[in-house]
């Protein structure tokens, strides 16, 4: 244990740039505060790297006394890390080891401290189950993908987990999109109280479902959506360049006053899946990439191209088939590009979309949801 007395000035330094909390990597815990009872205390140690006596942990007979009272050479930690790397395991403790968690500390919350009000954001994190599976997401996760570029403000949850209707069942999708709605409006109350300026979305369930979430949000309220990825497994999208996404469009060969878009980017639907349920008097087309797969999706880049892409096809069908022509939309996406299609539909200009989902139990795919021009109130809970 220490015996050098540090100056208050540097101690109060030191606590600045750790901001109050343990900088053991991966710790962060507050040291302001019984975490139990919350009552306000002091109940961090500063600890040495170096030691201040050359027989002290990592001490050394020549920078010992020269860094015993150096802000660089002290580091902020709670009880258990500090008896960690000063009793129990110093040998896994060395030097360059402490160096290099003080740093990443301080510099995290020097980033974080610095964002401006245009780097605030609000999470929005969405999970609802698909089949039997619960969904997979946590703020702390979403926290780190938006970082260092932004910096979450709050954080609204909307969740529908856990619910005792099958999608195999005939009214699980009117259910299921009225309680989106109703957790929706909830958090709109959230919205509206507050300053929220941008919203970071991460969402995981049914496509129809996500879809309706985007048209939720709109394209008004400034939004970023995030992926999932697999390889790696993180919602932070790749700041690497990456090559454009080169989306083709396969038009249909013979018109017909029935249209269905078949969305192959995720995975290939194949035109005798569509013919299925609608007959074969469809003209179909088609957005796709030369590869469909999961991961595809690796940049907000991307992303961003879909929705361009997504928009002029959208204006294209209109144009050849007339704005009062019905949409049928068959979807092999992932869950980023499901939100961004209900955010780029346009009420007032864009045709009625009914959504198809896939359903194993049910044999293929089956109407889901429809998106139309109405107003938010008369949609609540249609």
């Amino acid at each position: 244990m220490s015996k050098t007395t540090i100056p208050e000035k540097t101690k109060n330094l030191l606590w600045a740039q750790a901001a109050g909390r343990c900088q053991y990597r991966n710790c962060n815990e507050p040291l302001y505060q019984d975490l139990l009872t919350k009552r306000k205390m002091n109940k961090s140690y500063v600890a040495h790297i170096i030691a201040d006596e050359p027989g002290g942990p990592r001490g050394c007979p020549f920078q010992s006394p020269l860094l015993k009272k150096d802000l660089s050479n002290l580091i902020l930690l709670c009880d258990t890390h500090h008896r960690l790397i000063d009793i129990e395991a110093i040998e896994e403790h060395p030097t360059h080891v402490l160096k290099e968690m003080k740093f990443e500390h301080e510099m995290r919350i020097s980033r974080q401290t610095s964002v401006t009000e245009e780097g605030r954001s609000h999470l929005l994190l969405f999970g609802a189950n698909i089949g039997d599976h619960n969904p997979l997401l946590n703020e702390k996760d979403a926290g780190v993908a938006i970082s260092p570029k932004k910096y979450p403000e709050g954080t609204i949850e909307i969740g529908l987990k856990n619910s005792v209707i099958k999608d195999s069942d005939s009214s699980f999708w009117k259910f299921e999109v009225i309680n989106l709605r109703k957790h929706f409006t909830r958090a709109l109350n959230i919205i509206e109280q507050s300053p929220v300026k941008h919203l970071s979305v991460f969402a995981i369930g049914p496509i129809p479902l996500l879809i309706e979430l985007g048209r939720l949000i709109g394209d008004i309220q400034p939004a970023e959506v995030y992926q999932r990825r697999r390889e790696p497994s993180t919602w932070k999208w790749d700041e690497k360049e990456r090559d454009d996404i080169d989306f083709k469009v396969i038009k249909p060969e013979s018109m017909h006053t029935k249209v269905a878009l078949n969305l192959s980017l995720s995975g290939s639907i194949s035109t005798d899946r569509i013919e299925k349920v609608l007959g074969q008097g469809v003209s179909i087309w088609t957005l796709t990439i030369d590869e469909p797969n999961n991961d595809f999706l690796h940049s907000k880049e991307h992303l961003a191209e879909f929705r361009k892409r997504m928009r002029r096809l959208l204006d294209e069908i209109k144009l050849q088939h007339g704005q009062e022509t019905e949409l049928h939309l068959f979807p092999a996406i992932p869950v980023s590009v499901a939100v961004e299609i209900g955010r780029i539909w346009m009420p007032k200009a864009d045709m009625k979309i009914h959504i198809y989902d896939q359903n194993n139990v049910l044999g293929g795919f089956v109407l889901a949801h429809t998106i139309e021009n109405l107003t938010f109130n008369q949609d609540m809970y249609v």
